[in-house]
């Protein structure tokens, strides 16, 4: 099978990453148009041909987070509908993964239902990066390949600092594993903020375990929501004589009031990847370094048309 026998197609969500796949690639974009009824109802159409044929969907399922996987269920039927063969869902960002187990009584898993959704219409493999609990892939009852963005970040960290001159910082005792990858692939320490949460999306930080005097602080966690994780620790790294941070994430969700708080805070750089679009957030501040993961999506994808390994993509 040659890769241009593959035909990729994107929702409205993620169009500056299709267009970089699409390119290392050198395939042509897929032929669909999404519309709307005046009542908000999604209608797609494929406009060429997808029998028999191996199809890869590009969708994050970042906010709107409800209308792109409605967008994205609606995708997948109208492909399979259309007698594809293969239907790979390559899901950047996937939505709703902080909801992966019950919390308190009577809450929802709404990690397991978006995923049972997403099968049920029609998907044959997923690809997706940087679960926020890495136990999802199980809730899929089909192959998942999942992606790390750390070979993106910190190729930038090791090219912008010298070796001992960082810290790699965990927001919390979940991320430590995470941390200790970054700071063996950067030859950095690591420290661990001790935070509790007393409310959703309220942190508190009051202890920080590790050395960060004169040393460039770089937090490090899997998403960035609202920031205030983030702030609090930048808040408390600096208290501790950090000579200046940094926060890594993969995905920049950037919610509510995420972009007044790293304006205003400690912070010198936000370094996240295009998982989700930045365009907007960019425009808003002048902290936020965003790096493509298109080349590693697009190779991923390259060698789920072709059978050929995925593991080298983990080094």
């Amino acid at each position: 099978m040659e890769m241009q026998d593959a035909k990729i197609f994107s929702g409205t969500s993620n169009h500056p990453l299709f267009g970089d796949v699409c390119d290392y690639l050198e395939v042509s974009p897929g032929e669909m148009e999404i519309n709307r009824f005046s009542d908000g109802e999604i209608f797609v159409d494929i406009r060429e041909s997808v029998r028999g044929s191996n199809v890869f969907i590009i969708q994050s399922t970042c906010p709107p987070v409800n209308e792109n996987i409605m967008e994205l269920l609606v995708i997948i039927d109208a492909l399979k509908r259309a007698s594809a063969k293969v239907i790979t869902a390559v899901i950047p960002y996937y939505g709703y993964a902080r909801q992966d187990r019950k919390v308190q009584p009577r809450a929802p898993i709404s990690a397991k239902l978006a995923a049972d959704l997403i099968v049920v219409a029609g998907a044959s493999k997923i690809v997706t990066m940087d679960l926020h609990a890495g136990q999802i892939q199980g809730f899929f009852d089909v192959p998942v390949t999942h992606l790390y963005a750390a070979p993106v970040i910190t190729n930038y960290l090791r090219e912008k600092y010298r070796d001992g001159e960082t810290v790699v910082v965990s927001p919390d005792a979940g991320g430590v594993e995470r941390a200790t990858e970054f700071a063996n692939r950067t030859h950095s320490e690591i420290a661990i903020c001790y935070k509790r949460r007393p409310a959703p999306n309220v942190a508190r930080i009051s202890n920080i375990i590790g050395d960060v005097e004169d040393k460039h602080a770089i937090i490090v966690d899997d998403l960035v929501d609202t920031a205030g994780t983030a702030t609090e620790a930048a808040k408390v790294l600096l208290e501790r004589g950090a000579r200046s941070i940094s926060l890594c994430c993969t995905h920049g969700v950037l919610s509510g009031p995420a972009l007044d708080r790293i304006n205003n805070s400690d912070i010198d750089e936000v370094i996240i990847t295009n998982t989700i679009p930045q365009q907007e957030n960019q425009e808003q501040s002048a902290k936020i370094t965003v790096l493509s993961i298109a080349d590693l999506i697009g190779e991923a994808i390259r060698r789920t048309a072709l059978g050929e390994s995925i593991s080298a993509l983990f080094t």
